[in-house]
């Protein structure tokens, strides 16, 4: 039978803005000197929320974890449009925001439900021949990108303070939320940009469980043990 330590399984992390998912894998690696941590789903360096980390014999679990259904909770500002599809990309455009109501904005949100064809921004890490688009629109260059199939089963606003409205959604994995916002300020015809994201829950697993990253890096390895998801458990809840 195969022997399982107590830090092969899951930790449940509360990621914090302006740090890549990439940045929390290596600090918590080196932090617990562990040989193997990974993540389950990438989160932007301006998002926040669940973060995934898998331990590690868990780590093979990746994929099956990625695949996941996600929620989140996010603030797009009308009237404005970035090349990054987000606050943290360059100001491209400004146009005028019409009036508008949270109906308004609802109205236009369920034109998208279901399947959606969705084309990647430019400034992502998504690879084209090898290499991420955001290095060849860092060269001033911008390709072709093959729009990808993804899923939103809800999506709606629930509050406006314009240019700021509020919105939910729930969608299937490699849903760029940013490309939602962007397309929804191109069909209301004022532009938009995303200027905050939160994942509160993918698959089965939910932010109000996960702990900040600043209080993982106050434990030690025994409190590590005592937070990470067993391995065997794990198994179940995929």
């Amino acid at each position: 039978m195969q022997a399982f330590s107590p830090l092969d399984g899951a930790l449940l992390v509360d990621k914090p803005g302006e740090w890549t998912s990439h940045d929390v894998v290596a600090k918590v690696r080196n932090h617990f000197r562990l040989e193997k941590v990974g993540h389950c789903g990438t989160l932007d360096p301006m998002a926040t929320g669940l973060l995934i980390l898998v331990l590690g014999k868990a780590t093979r679990l990746s994929e099956r974890l990625m695949a996941s259904d996600k929620v989140y909770e996010g603030t797009l500002r009308l009237g404005e449009t970035t090349d990054s599809y987000d606050a943290d990309g360059e100001l491209v455009e400004t146009r005028p925001v019409p009036p508008l109501t949270v109906d308004d904005l609802n109205r236009v949100a369920a034109e998208f439900l279901g399947d959606l064809q969705q084309v990647p921004p430019m400034v992502s890490a998504k690879k084209v021949a090898g290499v991420p688009l955001y290095k060849l629109a860092r060269q001033g260059k911008e390709v072709v990108r093959e729009p990808r199939l993804v899923h939103l089963y809800t999506f709606r606003f629930h509050d406006l303070e314009l240019p700021f409205a509020y919105f939910r959604v729930s969608c299937t994995k490699g849903t760029y939320v940013r490309s939602l916002a962007h397309d929804v300020g191109e069909r209301l015809g004022c532009g938009a940009h995303l200027t905050a994201l939160r994942r509160t829950s993918s698959g089965r697993f939910d932010v109000a469980d996960a702990t900040p990253l600043v209080e993982v890096l106050q434990w030690d390895r025994d409190q590590l043990g005592t937070h990470v998801i067993p391995l065997l458990k794990l198994r179940g809840l995929e």
